[in-house]
């Protein structure tokens, strides 16, 4: 029965209040109801009411009235804090899956100032404060991500009690823009790319001789063929060759290198690896199953691969319905039933 009537109350509210960017407060969108203090205070009214009927007293009679007036001055002064005021998305964020996804609104108030408004999604919340007539305030919202993919809250709850927290005026944002979260980044291990690089394939080059090739300590995963058993042999140190520092030549991140690994995995050993190729300056190309990113170099080469490593086998949240957190419905076994062979091998 409950959910039954929560089922209503939600297609009820989602037809009142439809998916937009920018939500303007009106009377057709704006709900009102005491709180619990609220509530206290009109049945302690009630009470003395009551009390000044039985004793026909006419000073409990007008201090009956007198804080009626105020709870109905306060009605109406806090409805109108929120009634004129327009909501925008202005930027829906981007981050790494756990992260908080800061979403980037602003609040335009009409000919009235909004006083003392809160901002909320689920269990986050921001104060928006003060907002004067004619003016608007940004302010960041962060939203709680849990998968990688696209995020985008089912509504942002926009709410005042001013003045003296008797009642409380409220109304829903449902946005239609999704963030992007990025794959949380793990260190990957050592593997050779499957993406033919030029003249030789990564596989095909030997680390004995090669003056290019950094070495590093050996770590748990390292492929067997890169350590330098020579020196291995000599100092007593396992040490691998680690081309990803050649400045000279392109290198592939190759979501097929990680074979046997869970396709989540891989997106996380590839973010990492963007990351710091990133952070080194060199050029990497990124090749994912029916998606290639040419070799390049620079933050927004960067961000493209991180985006594209977001939303690989996502399906964009459409307009009509929320996809909260992220989506992991469906996908995979969509991921399951990818054709590799469009990508490039």
């Amino acid at each position: 029965m409950n959910r039954l009537i929560r089922s209503r109350w939600q297609r009820w509210i989602n037809r009142r209040i439809p998916r937009s960017d920018v939500h303007l407060l009106t009377q057709k969108n704006l709900f009102i109801l005491p709180t619990a203090a609220g509530s206290v205070f009109g049945m302690l009214l009630l009470i003395m009411l009551l009390t000044g009927i039985n004793y026909q007293n006419s000073l409990i009679y007008l201090i009956t009235f007198l804080l009626g007036a105020v709870f109905v001055g306060a009605m109406h002064q806090t409805h109108r804090n929120l009634s004129g005021l327009q909501l925008t998305l202005v930027q829906a964020g981007e981050g790494f899956a756990g992260d908080d996804i800061q979403f980037r609104l602003r609040a335009a108030a009409g000919k009235d100032d909004a006083i003392a408004i809160t901002l909320s999604e689920d269990d986050t919340w921001v104060r928006l404060g003060h907002v004067p007539a004619g003016q608007s305030v940004d302010v960041a919202l962060p939203v709680a991500s849990v998968f990688r993919g696209y995020l985008r809250p089912d509504s942002i709850r926009i709410e005042t009690r001013f003045p003296f927290g008797l009642l409380k005026a409220w109304s829903w944002m449902r946005p239609v823009s999704a963030a992007v979260v990025f794959p949380r980044p793990i260190a990957a291990p050592d593997v050779v790319s499957t993406v033919d690089d030029g003249d030789q394939t990564a596989s095909s080059r030997s680390p004995e001789g090669n003056d290019h090739a950094e070495l590093r300590p050996w770590r748990e995963g390292d492929m067997s063929q890169r350590v330098m058993w020579k020196r291995f042999a000599r100092s007593g140190q396992m040490v691998v060759a680690d081309w990803e520092a050649d400045k000279g030549s392109p290198h592939w991140l190759d979501f097929n290198a990680f074979s046997g690994t869970d396709h989540e995995l891989r997106l996380s050993y590839l973010s990492w690896l963007v990351i710091e190729r990133s952070k080194a300056g060199t050029r990497f190309g990124l090749n994912l199953p029916g998606q290639v990113i040419e070799p390049d170099a620079g933050s927004t080469h960067a961000n493209r691969c991180l985006r594209a490593l977001a939303v690989w086998g996502e399906e964009k949240p459409r307009d009509a319905t929320a996809t909260a957190h992220g989506s992991r419905k469906g996908t995979d076994n969509l991921k399951a039933n990818t054709v590799v062979s469009g990508a490039r091998t």
